[in-house]
């Protein structure tokens, strides 16, 4: 392998396919011993789990989760 005038390199297919990584893999590029380790990034936290029970908080209670409107009367503090 060689680096491009760029900075980029292309990882072997066969490897790629060993290790799971598809064009839209994000990696992080540790220095190392000897040089440089390469691996899949770590999988963030899905977006469903940030807001997962933003609707139960305190002072909510009586508050209906399908009535909008008393919901937005609510977190505005009217």
């Amino acid at each position: 392998m060689r680096i491009s005038e760029r900075g980029q390199i292309t990882i072997p297919k066969p490897l790629r396919d060993r290790y799971g990584m598809d064009h839209n893999v994000e990696v992080e590029i540790t220095p190392a011993d000897g040089g440089l380790l390469i691996r899949k990034r770590a999988a963030g936290e899905h977006p469903v789990d940030r807001v997962s029970g933003i609707l139960d908080r305190p002072g909510m209670a009586g508050i209906r989760i399908d009535d909008v409107d008393a919901y937005i009367e609510e977190i505005r503090g009217r």
